[in-house]
C-alpha cells in the first residue's frame, strides 16, 4: 500500500445512521432517544433509592447501585454523541474524540462485565451459605471487589486504547458504526493490527472469559442447593430470579462474543451493529427492570421516596 493512502486522520465519519432512509432515520432518532431517557431516568431512581433508604444499605443493593451508574454511563459514551450528530447533520468525531470514546467504553463495558460476576457471587453466598453472609460480605471486602474492578477495568481500556492510538488509517475514515467500535476501527487501519487482534484475544478474552466462569460457577452451585429445597415455591422463586440475571448475562456475552471473538469474515456490518445495539443501549435500559423493578424490597423504597417528595412539595 502507497503512502499516499494512509493518513493520521483528524477525524472519523460515524455514518450507520444517515447511510437508513430519511424516514427511517426519524424512526431510529426517537427509538433512541426514548431508550437513552428510559435507561437514565431507571437506573437514576434505583442509585436515590437506593442511597436514600437505609433498609437497602446492604451487599446486594451496592452493587446494584453500581451496575445502574455503569449503565448510564455505558449508554452515554456512545447515544448522545449519536443523537447530536443527528441533530446537527454531522457525522464526524474527532480522531482524539474517538479514542476518548473507545477508552470509556471498554471501561465501563469491562464494569458491567466484573459486576455481573461480583453480583453473581454475591448470590452465591446468599444462597449456598446463608449463615455466614453477613461475615463474608463485609463493607470491606464489597468495596475491594468493585476498586478492585475499577482498576482492571481502567487499565485494560488504557492498553488497548494506547495500542489503537499507534495505528494508521486509510484516507477513507468511514464508520459504519454510530460509535468508535474496536472491530471498526481495525478494519480501517493501514497498519499491521497483529498485536492488537493478539492482546483482544488474549488479555482481552481473559478479561470477559473469567468473569463469565466466575457466573457459571456460582449459579451451578445456587442451583445445585436450591434442587435440595424441599419447599416446590422457593425453588421456583430462586429458578426465576437466576433465570432473569442469566438472561442477561447471555444476551450481554453473547452479543461480545458474536462482535469480537468470531472471524470478521463471518459477519456483516449490519450484524455488527444490531449485536453492538444489543449490549450498548438495550441491555442497560432493562437492567433496572429485571434486576430491580420485580424487586419488592426496591419497589418499596421507589414508593416511599415518591411519596416523601409529593409531601415535600
Amino acid at each position: 500500500m502507497s503512502g499516499t493512502n494512509k493518513s493520521s486522520v483528524p477525524e472519523f465519519l460515524l455514518l450507520w445512521l444517515s447511510r437508513q432512509p430519511q424516514q427511517q432515520q426519524q424512526l431510529l432518532f426517537g427509538l433512541f432517544l426514548s431508550m437513552y431517557l428510559v435507561t437514565v431516568l431507571g437506573n437514576l431512581l434505583i442509585i436515590l433509592a437506593i442511597s436514600t433508604d437505609s433498609r437497602l444499605h446492604t451487599p446486594m443493593y451496592f452493587f446494584l447501585s453500581n451496575l445502574s451508574f455503569v449503565d448510564v454511563s455505558f449508554s452515554s459514551t456512545t447515544v448522545p454523541k449519536m443523537l447530536t450528530n443527528h441533530i446537527l447533520r454531522s457525522q464526524t468525531i474527532s480522531f482524539s474524540g474517538c479514542l476518548t470514546q473507545l477508552y470509556f467504553l471498554i471501561v465501563f463495558g469491562d464494569m458491567d462485565n466484573f459486576l455481573l460476576a461480583v453480583m453473581a457471587y454475591d448470590r452465591f453466598v446468599a444462597v449456598c451459605h446463608p449463615l455466614h453472609y453477613t461475615t463474608r460480605m463485609t463493607p470491606q471486602l464489597c468495596a475491594l471487589l468493585v476498586s478492585g474492578s475499577w482498576v482492571i477495568a481502567i487499565l485494560n481500556a488504557l492498553l488497548h486504547t494506547l495500542l489503537m492510538a499507534r495505528l494508521s488509517f486509510y484516507v477513507d475514515n468511514t464508520i459504519p458504526h454510530f460509535f468508535c467500535d474496536v472491530s471498526a476501527l481495525l478494519k480501517l487501519s493501514c497498519s499491521d493490527t497483529h498485536l492488537n487482534e493478539m492482546m483482544i484475544l488474549t488479555e482481552g478474552s481473559f478479561i470477559m472469559i473469567t468473569p463469565f466462569i466466575c457466573i457459571l460457577v456460582s449459579y451451578i452451585c445456587i442451583t445445585w442447593t436450591v434442587l435440595r429445597v424441599p419447599s416446590t415455591s422457593s425453588k421456583w422463586k430462586a429458578f426465576s430470579t437466576c433465570g432473569s440475571h442469566l438472561a442477561v448475562v447471555s444476551l450481554f456475552y453473547g452479543t461480545i462474543i458474536a462482535v469480537y471473538f468470531n472471524p470478521s469474515s463471518s459477519h456483516s456490518a449490519e450484524t455488527d451493529t444490531a449485536a453492538t445495539v444489543l449490549y450498548t443501549v438495550v441491555t442497560p435500559m432493562l437492567n433496572p427492570f429485571i434486576y430491580s423493578l420485580r424487586n419488592k424490597e426496591l419497589k418499596g423504597a421507589l414508593r416511599r421516596m415518591i411519596s416523601r417528595k409529593r409531601f415535600s412539595t
